[in-house]
């Protein structure tokens, strides 16, 4: 194994790589010369305002105080045919 060889083709390599990177820095920089910002894309839950909250919460009251009742009704027709 000649490691000098490996060590010269990795290098040209590298060379070979920080090139076609900064071209593509060139390309994108904008005709000032100034490189663009680019979007970042925000990840995880989207906001929420103030009203739509509001109407989470009582669909989710909702929701707990039909779950309740039907658990209540359900345990209740249980304890009868016991």
């Amino acid at each position: 194994m000649d490691l000098y060889r490996i060590i010269r083709e990795l290098m040209l390599e590298r060379d070979r790589l920080q090139g076609i990177i900064e071209s593509l820095e060139a390309m994108k920089a904008d005709p000032n010369g100034l490189v663009r910002k680019e979007r970042v894309k925000r990840r995880g839950r989207k906001s929420m305002d103030r009203v739509a909250r509001q109407e989470v919460s009582e669909r989710m009251k909702r929701y707990w105080a039909q779950r309740k009742a039907d658990r209540g009704a359900a345990a209740g027709s249980q304890d009868g045919a016991g």
